[in-house]
Formats: C-alpha cells, sequence, structure tokens
C-alpha cells in the first residue's frame, strides 16, 4: 500500500490498511478476505516535527471488499472524528 497522506484542517490523515486475516503459517496472504482499516492523525509544529499523532480503529461490522474501499473508509472516518462526529472519539490534545 503506498502512503498517501492527506491534510484535514491542519491535521494530517494516515489511512492504515491490513489484510482481516492475518498471514498463514505458510506465509500466504488472504486477500479474498476482505480488510480492516485504521487511520492515525497527526499533528505537525511549526518547524515540521511531528507533535502528536493518534490511532483510531475505523469499526465495521464486517471487512471492507477491497483496498480501496477500506482506504476511503480511513480518510472519511478521520474527517468525522477531527469534526467532532464520532462518538466516544476526540482528537483534544492532539
Amino acid at each position: 500500500m503506498d502512503n498517501t497522506v492527506r491534510s484535514y484542517r491542519g491535521l494530517e490523515i494516515y489511512p492504515l490498511v491490513y489484510p482481516h486475516q492475518p498471514r498463514g503459517d505458510d506465509g500466504s496472504r488472504h486477500y479474498d478476505n476482505g480488510f480492516d482499516a485504521a487511520v492515525r492523525i497527526c499533528r505537525r509544529g511549526d518547524d515540521d516535527t511531528l507533535t502528536a499523532s493518534r490511532v483510531f480503529r475505523v469499526s465495521s461490522p464486517v471487512p471492507f471488499r477491497a483496498a480501496g474501499e477500506a482506504r476511503r473508509a480511513s480518510a472519511s472516518y478521520a474527517e468525522r472524528v477531527i469534526d467532532g462526529q464520532i462518538a466516544g472519539q476526540s482528537i483534544v490534545g492532539l
């Protein structure tokens, strides 16, 4: 997966997408079982150093069918967290 960075309201958003099922004992991947997602929200200081970050898991009743779908859900979830629309999730302290 590429390291796509988005910016929203002065914060950086990093989608985190990973296979729903871990690698098998033989190292095989199970992409057909879907993907899970999380998002890392970061604040940078004036000198461009990372000052704070937090990871939020994107809750979904079933795995996302494709990596792109999970990535879009991560970005949307981050924006809703930043806007204060997700109960129990906050960027206070970032």
